[in-house]
């Protein structure tokens, strides 16, 4: 067994694909209206959708779970999200832990948690 995809709600679709290729140049692999698998096995899920086959409410922001991206240029990375998006809500700015790596944290549009990070 292997784990093929890793989903996320987001109330934009349209928005989130542009935000995913933007930051991380992801592209749409296959579109399900409502259900659009992007490169690297990352899965937006239309919140509506999600809604209706969980019959329960949706809670962004929870601090769950994060995805998690490495970056050798980190700080021409930050340089672009702070361009491209300037409003966003930052967790940590660009930090260096004690052991040396870089990291940013981040919510995406929808308030899923994204860390950044230098490779270990």
């Amino acid at each position: 067994m292997k784990l093929k995809n890793i989903l996320i709600v987001v109330k934009d679709i349209e928005k989130s694909k542009q935000f995913y290729h933007d930051l991380f140049g992801l592209n749409p692999v296959l579109d399900n209206d409502g259900n659009l698998i992007m490169t690297e096995g990352l899965v937006l899920q239309d919140e509506k959708i999600w809604q209706e086959f969980l019959r329960k409410d949706i809670t962004y922001k929870n601090n769950a779970c994060e995805l998690y991206f490495e970056e050798d240029n980190i700080e021409a990375f930050v340089e672009k999200l702070e361009k491209l998006y300037p409003d966003i809500e930052y967790v940590n700015r660009l930090m260096t832990h004690s052991w040396g790596q870089k990291v940013i944290r981040f919510y995406d549009l929808d308030g899923n948690l994204i860390e950044v990070g230098t490779a270990m």
